[in-house]
This record gives structure tokens, sequence and C-alpha cells, in this order.
């Protein structure tokens, strides 16, 4: 079955929205800094692949992106419980006024 055009606009644009709470949250800025921090430090030498820097800014890297794609999990899982509790009200509400 193939969303509404309309319905995949709203839920790209909370997406983004989420996304971009996402980024700005404490936990993260911290971990994008420290990340940045590392990346810099890799590519203070050219042998990149041996050094530890490598293996701290990998580590960091991923770990951000875990984190990120967490909370973008359970935010995918709040707002979808929102959606069917709203849909499910309507619903409901439809088959009492047929009812009446």
């Amino acid at each position: 079955m193939k969303l509404p055009i309309w319905f995949e606009s709203i839920i790209q644009h909370r997406l983004d929205d989420v996304s971009a709470r996402i980024i700005r949250h404490p936990e993260i800025s911290k971990l994008h800094e420290e990340e940045y921090v590392a990346f810099q430090k890799l590519f203070s030498d050219m042998d990149i692949v041996n050094k530890p820097e490598f293996s701290e800014w990998e580590d960091k890297h991923h770990y951000k992106q875990a984190l990120e794609n967490e909370y973008l999990y359970w935010q995918g899982m709040k707002d979808g419980m929102q959606l069917v509790y709203a849909v499910s009200e309507m619903m409901l509400h439809d088959d009492k006024e047929k009812e009446e």
C-alpha cells in the first residue's frame, strides 16, 4: 500500500524536526565535539589506518551514530503510538456517529 504524498511529506517533516533536535541534544552535541577533535587528530598524519587516533575516532563516530539512531527509533515509536491512538479514536468516534 502506497502512502499518500501529503502523508509522506508530513512524516519527512517530522523526521527532519526530530533529527535536528537530536543533533542539538546536549549528550549528542558533546559526542559531535569529541568526534570532531578525534577526526582532526586523525589527519595530523597520513598513515591513519595504523594509528590509535583512527580507532579512537572510529569508536566515537560509531557510538555517536548508534546513539542518534536510538533516539530516532524511540521518537519514531512514540510518534507511531500517538498516530495509532489518534486514528483509533477517530475510528471509534465515526462508529459511534454511525450507531446514532
